[in-house]
């Protein structure tokens, strides 16, 4: 289990109208400051980049819970394929609108902002902060600048983690014979479709329409064995062609939105990490991404958004300045 360090204190305090009344229509309106907006942590980037592994380590300096925003992993099923974060990876940390949608039903953008904003005013509510992590751009898009009450409620922090393409590319690639190894295949066949109806649900995620055609021909007597070999690797192939694919248009999705919706986001360079092995690449992620990121959030949540203004020189001096002590 990892050890939970005290949730900021600063953000903790809610300004109360005091009772107060004065003459004349007099009032205390200059000198209460509005109520400060509830702070969300938003960490974004392409596939494979460390997402959740990020959102798990902040769990180290504050008291947090995660929501989902990757709209593939928000559907039950295909853990291997979608790369969904285990149970053990979790260290304990709890997660919303992950695995929760059942696989054949339509989840749109407007289904994420509905329930993301149900949880993470659960999450505020409890004193806790929320982390909103994925890679579906169009959702984080929906919710934190397309959603009028969501934006007039929370105050968000981005987390950006890049990594150079080509490195992460490599990446991915092992990253898909692995999950050969670990059950892709099998996992895939429960969701082969005959109609090739892959356009809803959780048979959108790539790995489960590019291995439709090998599975129409698996039982085919006429194939030889070398060729049903050369089929399913063409299939594997193709997963990693588009998981790249993927990975490219989710960083120009990026790029677009803070272009030009002017989000103040923290980018994290995180390409040594990936260059790196096992020890060492442990090293340079805390050091470039995971405690980096630590220092923005603790600034983001403690820092002063409101300044209040000095009282005017008059007789209700001594009221004023005892109301605003």
């Amino acid at each position: 289990m990892m050890n939970i360090a005290p949730f900021v204190s600063c953000e903790q305090v809610h300004h109360h109208q005091p009772l107060i009344n004065f003459r004349d229509g007099i009032t205390m309106d200059p000198f209460i400051p509005r109520r400060r907006k509830d702070k969300v942590v938003v960490v974004i980037g392409v596939t494979g980049s460390g997402k959740s592994r990020l959102s798990i380590d902040l769990a180290n300096h504050f008291q947090v819970e995660i929501v989902n925003s990757d709209k593939i992993q928000v559907y039950k099923g295909l853990d291997i394929i979608t790369n969904k974060v285990t149970e053990e990876e979790t260290c304990g940390i709890p997660h919303h609108l992950l695995a929760t949608v059942d696989p054949n039903e339509v989840f749109t953008a407007a289904d994420f902002c509905q329930h993301a904003s149900t949880a993470v005013e659960s999450i505020t509510r409890n004193g806790r902060l929320p982390i909103i992590a994925g890679g579906s751009n169009s959702y984080i898009k929906a919710l934190v600048n397309d959603d009028i009450e969501f934006k007039s409620r929370y105050e968000c922090c981005f987390l950006w983690i890049d990594v150079n393409l080509k490195l992460l590319h490599r990446f991915l690639s092992e990253r898909v014979d692995k999950m050969v190894k670990d059950g892709l295949v099998e996992e895939a066949r429960e969701f082969f479709n005959p109609e090739g109806d892959y356009t809803s649900g959780i048979r959108r995620a790539i790995g489960v329409p590019e291995m439709d055609q090998y599975f129409r021909n698996e039982n085919n007597k006429l194939i030889d064995e070398d060729a049903h070999r050369r089929m399913l690797q063409r299939a594997i192939e193709k997963i990693k062609v588009n998981t790249c694919k993927l990975a490219c248009r989710q960083r120009q999705n990026i790029l677009r939105l803070e272009s030009q919706l002017g989000w103040n986001i923290n980018r994290l360079d995180a390409t040594e990490a990936f260059e790196k092995k096992s020890g060492e690449s442990h090293q340079a992620w805390h050091r470039l991404v995971s405690e980096p990121s630590a220092r923005f959030v603790r600034h983001f949540l403690c820092e002063q958004l409101v300044d209040i203004p000095p009282p005017p020189p008059s007789s209700f001096l001594p009221a004023v300045a005892t109301a605003t002590h």
